[in-house]
């Protein structure tokens, strides 16, 4: 693979006993208990940038901000804003201008989007964000991913959902993926699992270096090194 600069990229995701991480219905679901969230919290207060699907923000409407007064104080005494970079993957400009991650919190906000974006849409995002456009019919990953290595961003979390994860481990973007596995089981053959996608032939399949696992609340947090990627 060849190399490119690009932040260190890790997925974080909680997700059920069976790999779900919403109901059929792709509505949110609680799933971490208040250890796991907490250390989610930890992870984007220590994170450059928070990165969603569109999918995402359409279905859980997230904020993506550091939840911590604490946390939001001690960045922003090292010089940072209060939260990271929120950063959207949009190919259509379907981010609503009156969504949560355009409207709480602190720090820039940047969407990526493709030449299909309606101009109108555009116009209308760039009030709240930075709008770039990266590729033609879909935002390209790398470039999209470069692009924020030359803001300065070096550490990047992505945090759903099934399809931008699908996404950028496909294309050997990501470094290292951390799962909680909650204590329930959702099934359901249309619910997204953390990677949905075509998928990959075995031979193809991701391959991963376990890290470690801990036990937190009535789940497991499991932490792998991806192994085929673009370093």
């Amino acid at each position: 693979m060849t190399s490119f600069a690009r932040p260190f990229t890790f997925i974080n995701a909680a997700m059920s006993a069976d790999g779900k991480i919403s109901t059929r219905e792709r509505r949110q679901t609680k799933i971490s208990g208040d250890g796991d969230l907490e250390r989610r919290d930890e992870l984007r207060a220590s994170s450059d940038a928070v990165i969603a699907g569109i999918g995402t923000i359409l279905s859980d409407n997230p904020s993506m901000t550091v939840k911590s007064r604490k946390r939001r104080e001690k960045r922003a005494r090292e010089g940072e804003d209060e939260d990271p970079i929120r950063v959207v993957i949009d190919n259509l400009a379907r981010t609503p201008v009156d969504a949560d991650i355009l409207k709480k919190g602190a720090g820039r906000r940047i969407i990526f989007v493709s030449e299909r974006a309606p101009q109108k849409k555009l116009t209308a995002l760039k009030k709240f964000a930075d709008v770039i456009v990266a590729a033609k019919a879909e935002v390209d990953l790398k470039k999209a991913l470069s692009a924020l290595h030359r803001t300065g961003i070096k550490r990047a979390m992505i945090e759903g959902g099934a399809t931008l994860n699908w996404s950028m481990l496909s294309h050997g973007l990501v470094d290292e993926v951390y799962t909680f596995v909650g204590s329930l089981i959702i099934g359901g053959k249309n619910a997204p699992t953390l990677v949905d996608g075509s998928g990959f032939s075995g031979e193809n399949a991701v391959k991963l270096e376990l890290i470690g696992a801990e036990k937190i609340d009535d789940g497991i947090l499991v932490r792998w090194k991806v192994l085929n990627r673009i370093k």
